[in-house]
């Protein structure tokens, strides 16, 4: 036993040491340059998350006498948010794999989809799409690298919330007397949702959409009820609706049901 234990030779140093080190270090660099450009991503999602929702703030301005100067606004403040933020994203993602950071900026890329969804329809009454965003972001990135493009997920999860600013719009646009235009607005949410519906089950990733979907159809039943109460009850309505600060208000003059 004693002869054998001492026959074993001991093992020599791994020669594959320095290199092994080498190689894990720089996949420890690789990492960490990828987390500090995450942060960088999530910095500048929020600062487009916050810019994007003054603009839509901007647009619920519009009424009856000022609807050109305050879209005008909006729109610059729309192209401020291209410029100043949205160009950052742009920046930090030259050379990136716009699919392994999506999780950092996706919420950011949706409230602009909503503002930028928003504007084009309080002025022209039409669907702003894809094709025209990626378009405007073009000129945005070099002719060297990858243009950023949006993908379809972000962009269907951002009309989806469009829904429920169009519903305080159809709101306001009731309580101006603008019922007209409030049955626009409903016709449009409606025609999104149907479309919607036929396109979320084609999704692979569609739990997050199926969430903004019930909400959609929310937001679809009260501008049918609030358009409905003012073609039965007329102008008695409307100081109703203006009056009624109760998140819990329903269309019909009683407490809506739990959801």
């Amino acid at each position: 036993m004693a002869t054998d234990a001492a026959a074993v030779p001991n093992p020599p140093a791994s020669s594959g040491c320095p290199a092994m080190k080498a190689e894990f270090a720089k996949h420890a660099e690789y990492l960490n340059t990828l987390n500090d450009k995450r942060e960088r991503l999530v910095k500048a999602s929020r600062d487009i998350t916050m810019n994007s929702k003054k603009v839509i703030f901007q647009v619920h301005r519009i009424t009856k006498v000022n609807r050109d100067e305050v879209l005008s606004k909006a729109e610059n403040d729309l192209a401020a948010v291209v410029n100043q933020y949205i160009a950052k994203l742009v920046k930090e993602l030259q050379g990136t794999d716009f699919w392994k950071l999506r999780r950092a900026y996706t919420f950011g890329v949706q409230e602009y989809v909503e503002a930028a969804t928003l504007c084009r329809f309080c002025k022209t009454g039409t669907l702003l799409s894809l094709a025209e965003i990626n378009d405007s972001l073009l000129a945005l990135s070099g002719q060297s690298v990858e243009p950023l493009q949006l993908n379809v997920l972000d962009y269907l999860l951002g009309v989806a919330d469009l829904s429920g600013e169009l519903m305080r719009l159809a709101i306001g646009r009731i309580s101006d007397g603008e019922v007209e235009y409030a049955k626009t607005i409903c016709a449009f949410v409606r025609d999104i949702y149907r479309e919607l519906t036929l396109v979320v089950p084609l999704m692979d990733d569609n739990s997050e959409m199926k969430k903004k979907m019930e909400v959609m159809l929310q937001s679809v039943v009260k501008i049918e009820n609030a358009c409905f109460s003012v073609h039965v009850r007329g102008s008695e309505y409307i100081p109703l609706l203006e009056s009624s600060a109760d998140p819990g208000y329903s269309y019909f003059g009683a407490p809506d049901f739990d959801q």
